[in-house]
Formats: structure tokens, C-alpha cells, sequence
């Protein structure tokens, strides 16, 4: 069976979200709860991705993306980082 860890990692604690093809955790739902853990809105995440690119990126822009699902890895990737976390993939192939 597939299964992909995720492993974000705050400050000293550790949140673990696992994927697997039984299991969808919609992207808007992650980044929506890691904006709560740091305490940040959509609108501040829009803010702090127009001043990291230069291109205009707005609230409701981040939300279409989300409920499209066309939002990509590279983007992911860099509201982890602006957000202050780490994205780490781990072979559970080899823990078993």
C-alpha cells in the first residue's frame, strides 16, 4: 500500500499528517489549519506571497486555487516555507 508521511515541523514540535489513497486531507483544510498554528489569515498568506514573488496574489485567488485543487507543489512548498515549516517525505517502506 501507498503511503506518503508528511512531517512539518514547528519550532520543537512535530505534526505528523499521513496520506494515504483511502485517506484525502484537502490541501485548503492543511494550509488553513497551519495558518491557525501560527496565528496568520488567508489574506496575511496572500500578503506575505505578493511581497516573496512581486505578482499579485489575493485572498480570493489562494481560495480558487484551493477548491479547484490546481494549486502546485512549488506553490505548496513555498507557503510552508513562508509559514516557517519544512515539508520531508520518509520511505515507510523501509520502517516496516
Amino acid at each position: 500500500m501507498y503511503i506518503l508521511y508528511l512531517k512539518i515541523y514547528i519550532l520543537s514540535r512535530k505534526y505528523n499528517f499521513i496520506y494515504n489513497r483511502n485517506m484525502i486531507i484537502e490541501a485548503k483544510e492543511q494550509i488553513k489549519s497551519l495558518l491557525a498554528l501560527r496565528g496568520y489569515t488567508l489574506k496575511k498568506l496572500a500578503q506575505m506571497i505578493t511581497e516573496k514573488t512581486g505578482q499579485n496574489c489575493s485572498p480570493a485567488s489562494l481560495s480558487n486555487k484551493f477548491s479547484r485543487g490546481t494549486m502546485s507543489y512549488h506553490e505548496v512548498a513555498m507557503i510552508a516555507e513562508l509559514l516557517g515549516f519544512e515539508i520531508s517525505f520518509n520511505d515507510v517502506e523501509k520502517r516496516i
